[in-house]
């Protein structure tokens, strides 16, 4: 499974890493006790269940039963092969491993190869070819300088016909794999044809950082083109689950303690420019819940900054209402005066007056009301009276009494009247809200924090690692104690799972064959499927005392278990012979229970 890595390699970068640093790339993390917590990157949740250890350098998610350690982390999170997820995991920590170092670690996924080729093909041709000019020259009127276009490894697409399809065959891709990919458009006859020409190019990353697509900025002045056209879905690109930028954005969430969501790519370049590292962008496309799960596992604190033109606060409201009905996030909104957006902000009036915008980023509670503001004219008592009302709607909302009475003082001191009066209607609309979630399903507020979703996939792990307690334990002691492996295996004892009879046969070929077998490093060498097995018995804590007394009463309890599901498949069969009045094979059936019953004592 360790491919050509030799095994000290391995261990070197295992033992030299600590999987916390890893995985809080990812997911942030919050330390609770000895191990540390946050929201399960592999599926949608909002009450955390994935837990990291780092005495024991593993992760275990308690919902959808993903579990192992570094290794295994990246191979599920980056789709990645074991020796891949070892260069990975050796590039992010700077170990030198040798032969197998690389700035970069190799990728198995030929339409990521594809794609990572066409991002340096494109890169190539807009900065050292003549054909790239038209696309160089608009990068420099836009103000993307040769930093910038090397940072984001913009490119340009050329005008003429098929170069990167000839590219491509050159480097030995094979056409089935060149139309999915998505850089094609094939005609009815097969023929495939470059799908962006005279397009600066956007590359598309995926949060390992991995180009999967593309989004390609028209240059003609034809506007029967649309003026942004990207990558087709493919099987490494959906635009619902990928955010611009946000594979090194997340990255900077650690200085700048927030990640701040933009509309367009140029934003999130201009925000860099201004020394902002953690822009981020949706594909295009309107905000998902996806990007939103996307987002939680990273931080709480977002800011968001659309454009200022009526539909970008329109687009602002919507995504604000989004991370609202979610929840846990911590909110700021940006309007930039003059409908302007980012880029256009920071060209008019400069970075530090841009930065101080983001500090001022408003509460949504403030943004909302704001909005409401300007739907009335306040001068006017029955217009003023319709928008104190649905400020108290807005405001019922909020689940902190401390920001009911922020909210109700503010607009009472604003508006001349007495706080008093607005917390009537206040609580008449809170009560509404209330009985109206109970309808639909919803927990009382109190409740709402420990609230989650059922996942039928997820109960079905949660059930399966969750119901064998005995035999968990059997295979601990089994690995981890000598003297219990040596008892079980005297009294000629078999696991009567096969996926923990065939763990136990692995360990006992592993250990013999290893200098130093270590649990860590057995899950290297083990099928990913039974990988959660061996994290499970290591997460639940396992005591490390034991006596032989407490092996035969484990051992014993797994024969009555057997005993007790074959008397009730008798039990079963006993009743169909009833029905067939077949006396012969009731006799036979009641002898069976018996003598299963006499072992039972």
């Amino acid at each position: 499974m360790a491919g050509l890595i030799p095994e000290e390699t391995i261990a070197k970068v295992r033992n030299n890493v600590n999987i916390v640093n890893v995985i809080s790339q990812y997911v942030s993390l919050e330390k609770k006790g000895k191990d540390y917590v946050g929201l399960c990157p592999f599926h949608e949740e909002k009450t955390p269940s994935f837990t990291v250890s780092e005495g024991k350098q593993f992760f275990k998610c308690f919902g959808c039963g993903k579990g192992g350690n570094v290794f295994s982390f990246l191979m599920y999170k980056e789709n990645l092969t074991f020796p891949e997820s070892v260069q990975k995991v050796a590039d992010f920590a700077h170990i030198d491993i040798g032969e197998y170092s690389s700035q970069k670690p190799k990728f198995s996924n030929v339409l990521i190869k594809i794609n990572e080729e066409a991002a340096d093909f494109y890169h190539r041709v807009l900065v050292s070819t003549n054909a790239g000019k038209p696309g160089y020259n608009y990068a420099k009127k836009r103000g993307l300088n040769h930093d910038i276009i090397s940072h984001f490894r913009i490119g340009y697409a050329p005008k003429q016909n098929n170069l990167l399809l000839t590219y491509l065959r050159e480097k030995d891709f094979k056409d089935e794999d060149l139309v999915k990919s998505g850089l094609f458009v094939q005609s009815q006859n097969g023929e495939l044809f470059d799908r962006f020409r005279e397009r600066l190019m956007f590359p598309l990353s995926n949060e390992g950082d991995y180009v999967v697509g593309f989004s390609g900025r028209r240059l003609s002045n034809d506007k029967t083109e649309a003026k942004y056209i990207n990558s087709p879905e493919t099987e490494v690109f959906t635009k619902s689950k990928n955010l611009f930028h946000f594979a090194e954005a997340k990255k900077a969430v650690r200085s700048e303690n927030h990640l701040i969501l933009y509309e367009g790519y140029m934003d999130v370049i201009a925000a860099y420019k201004a020394g902002i590292k953690s822009g981020i962008a949706s594909m295009g496309t309107s905000l998902t819940d996806q990007q939103v799960y996307m987002l939680r596992r990273i931080t709480k604190n977002i800011i968001i900054n659309y454009d200022g033109d009526d539909p970008g606060v329109h687009a602002e409201e919507r995504a604000t209402r989004m991370f609202n009905q979610i929840g846990g996030f911590n909110l700021g909104i940006v309007v930039l005066p003059e409908k302007l957006d980012p880029d256009e902000f920071v060209k008019k009036y400069g970075i530090e007056k841009y930065k101080d915008e983001v500090k001022g980023a408003l509460t949504p509670t403030d943004f909302f009301l704001k909005r409401l503001k300007q739907k009335y004219n306040l001068a006017n008592d029955r217009e003023k009276l319709a928008y104190l009302d649905d400020a108290m709607k807005e405001i019922a909302q909020l689940s902190n009494p401390v920001e009911q009475d922020l909210y109700l003082n503010k607009i009472a001191k604003e508006q001349g009247v007495e706080q008093d009066s607005l917390k009537v209607n206040l609580t008449k609309y809170r009560r509404q809200q209330n009985k109206a979630k109970r309808h639909q399903g919803y927990p009382a507020p109190e409740q709402s924090e420990s609230y989650n979703y059922s996942n039928p996939l997820v109960d079905k792990v949660q059930k399966q690692e969750a119901s064998d307690p005995i035999q968990t334990r059997l295979l601990y002691l089994f690995i981890h104690s000598k003297h219990a492996r040596e008892y079980l295996l005297s009294h000629q004892f078999l696991f009567p799972d096969s996926e923990f009879q065939k763990l136990a046969e692995l360990w006992l070929n592993f250990s013999e064959n290893e200098e130093n077998p270590t649990v860590n490093s057995f899950l290297d060498f083990i099928p990913r499927e039974l990988q959660g097995i061996i994290v499970n018995a290591e997460m639940t804590n396992m005591p490390q005392d034991f006596s032989d007394r407490e092996i035969d009463e484990q051992i014993n309890a797994l024969n009555m278990r057997k005993i007790n599901i074959e008397l009730q498949h008798l039990m079963n069969d006993l009743q169909d012979a009833k029905r067939k009045t077949d006396t012969e094979e009731i006799l036979d059936i009641t002898r069976k229970i018996l003598q299963l019953k006499r072992i039972q004592g």
